[in-house]
């Protein structure tokens, strides 16, 4: 490849990212001023100035342009989590792999903020972020198995990846409504928490 050919895909690369990130944007602007019953895809589109089929080019829902964001990408969550050293606890790799997201995401804040003020209001698209599809999940699931060694229907690698999807959202939406913390200390929390067994509060033994 040439260097205009290298220069003209990176043109193009960065053109959908904008893209992409100006439809997300409407997209939550839109369901924060109206409730996501009333604003279409239509709307966000136009917001975006860009055609519906342009929008379905990124994005197959409303929904989903609202909680997909690439720092949830699990790529390279799955890449770096395989990386992790063996003798590290499966649930502790799990958090290491999660550095690059929770630093792209504290960069963002703001735009977090209003997306999960708005995942706060509609409860439904909880679910969707981290673990929002089936295929995100299964790759957590057996990149857990192979580190462990085990088949990925143990059960074991299902329930680590269920319950740290849960301790990050947790974290997260504690996050969007505290800003005197970063997003790290909510995640280690909740985390540590997990480890830990879940003592309750003020418990000592």
């Amino acid at each position: 490849m040439t260097e205009t050919d290298q220069a003209a895909t990176g043109r193009r690369d960065r053109k959908k990212r904008q893209t992409r990130a100006a439809l997300t944007a409407a997209a939550l602007r839109l369901v924060a001023e109206r409730g996501l019953e009333h604003v279409t895809v239509e709307e966000i589109s136009e917001a975006a100035d860009v055609s519906s089929r342009t929008f379905f080019n990124y994005f197959t829902c409303k929904d989903e342009a609202l909680t997909d964001d690439p720092a949830l990408d699990s790529a390279p969550v799955v890449r770096r989590l395989a990386e992790a050293p063996r003798q590290v606890p499966a649930l502790r790799a799990v958090r290491l792999a999660l550095d690059e997201a929770i630093d792209t995401m504290q960069a963002d804040r703001e735009l977090w903020r209003l997306r999960l003020a708005v995942i706060a209001q509609n409860p439904a698209l909880l679910p969707r972020l981290m673990t929002g599809s089936v295929e995100t999940e299964q790759a957590m699931v057996a990149a857990i198995a192979a580190r462990l060694g085990v088949d990925p229907d143990h059960g074991h690698p299902a329930l680590v990846t269920a319950v740290a999807g849960a301790a990050f959202r947790t974290a997260m939406l504690r996050w969007a409504a505290d800003d005197s913390r970063p997003l790290r200390a909510f995640v280690d929390e909740a985390f540590g928490a997990v480890a830990a067994g879940l003592p309750d509060p003020g418990h000592t033994s």
